[in-house]
């Protein structure tokens, strides 16, 4: 049986630096020396960061000698996507009337 995470989803994307550290590790695997480089908080900071992410499951490590990698892992954003998508259907309705009321007024 899997151990629930310490943080979700919501909790982990809650902060700023978090997204960006989503941002920064979407497109390939860094260690936190090189993330660290990207932030105005210190290596310790960033690396507490990192285990927020990792226990919500958004982020996977592999050690590579000495050092750490992360790497997004998005399938949990899947959660706050299904989430989202509710709320859509409000966002599509205002956005539905705003049309109608622009296009029926004569300018």
């Amino acid at each position: 049986m899997a151990a629930l995470p310490k943080h979700d989803v919501f909790q982990a994307i809650a902060d700023p630096t978090r997204r960006e550290l989503l941002r920064l590790l979407a497109d390939k695997e860094m260690p936190v020396t090189v993330i660290s480089g990207h932030f105005p908080i210190s290596r310790t900071a960033v690396s507490k960061h990192l285990r927020i992410l990792s226990e919500a499951g958004l982020v996977t490590e592999r050690k590579v000698g000495r050092e750490t990698r992360y790497r997004l892992q998005p399938d949990p954003l899947l959660e706050l996507k299904k989430w989202l998508s509710y709320y859509e259907r409000f966002w599509e309705n205002k956005m539905a009337v705003l049309k109608h009321y622009v296009e029926s007024k004569d300018l």
